[in-house]
């Protein structure tokens, strides 16, 4: 699967922008992790980085057509047959069900690098833009990893983002909270005109 039909299939399925601002952050925190333990010498199962970043792209993509499903066990599902029917790459499929995991109760536990780093960073992108919009010219340039780690323990800030699921970058990816929280901040930095911030 090519990042133009990926592109295709995200805004043929999601109109809102918002939406789709968290799907391009994703996508490039997921390129910045994959250069990030391809380079630390980890053993992992090295899909290309095109496949990290279509996973990260795609992994909301039915997310607008089944929020408001009754039970809200629905997503992914879509976005599965989808990729099913245009035969993408299995490391793309497996970690876009994988990143659901504790979300809809068909989903594995994440088991790669891959898998981890999309479920990982999924909630993180969400903090940052939090953070960013509490500074006043909401940019992505005011906010530093200190203004992150700032927020972490202020539960009632940001209280929808599962701070629990970002900490397995440790354990699973091995790499520290802070400099986690660095490349992923980094990387949306990059793109901050694709994000509005």
């Amino acid at each position: 699967m090519t990042r133009e039909q990926a592109l295709k299939l995200l805004h043929d399925n999601m109109k809102n922008i918002n939406l789709r601002r968290h799907c391009y952050a994703v996508e490039a925190v997921m390129e910045a992790l994959y250069s990030r333990l391809e380079g630390s010498g980890s053993s992992f199962a090295k899909a290309s980085a095109d496949l990290w970043r279509i996973a990260g792209l795609l992994h909301d993509a039915d997310y607008e057509l089944t929020k408001d499903n009754e039970p809200k066990k629905n997503h992914t599902k879509l976005v599965l047959e989808w990729l099913k029917k245009l035969d993408a790459e299995m490391d793309i499929y497996d970690a876009i069900a994988a990143h659901a995991w504790g979300y809809v109760n068909f989903a594995p536990m994440p088991k790669t690098k891959m898998q981890w780093a999309l479920f990982t960073c999924d909630e993180l992108t969400g903090l940052i833009v939090a953070v960013a919009l509490v500074k006043p010219d909401k940019k992505l340039s005011s906010v530093t990893v200190d203004s992150v780690m700032k927020k972490w323990n202020s539960t009632s800030f940001a209280a929808g983002v599962d701070r629990k699921q970002i900490k397995e970058c440790e354990p699973r990816l091995g790499i520290p909270l802070e400099e986690f929280v660095g490349i992923a901040l980094s990387a949306m930095q990059a793109i901050h005109e694709d994000l509005g911030l």
